[in-house]
């Protein structure tokens, strides 16, 4: 394997706040992005305020660095970035 794996986790804390955020840098880096999964608890009582949102990012490093560098100014989040 040649190419390098970047994997990005963001901690969303209160998903009706801060989502909206979040999908907007989602949206403007779309292109790096090639796999998305979001997870938060439901049950039949209970719907998680909080949620995480994996990427397995692509194309060229320095527009994942770009994605990475907006997550980072958007409040409420934490992102942590993995590189393979």
């Amino acid at each position: 394997m040649s190419e390098s794996v970047c994997i990005l986790g963001i901690r969303i804390n209160d998903r009706i706040k801060e989502a909206g955020s979040v999908q907007k840098v989602l949206t403007e880096y779309g292109c790096s992005i090639k796999t998305r999964l979001g997870l938060h608890e439901v049950t039949d009582k209970h719907c998680s305020t909080s949620g995480l949102v994996l990427l397995e990012l692509t194309g060229p490093i320095a527009d994942q660095d770009k994605l990475y560098d907006a997550l980072g100014k958007v409040e409420g989040i934490t992102l942590k970035r993995m590189d393979l």
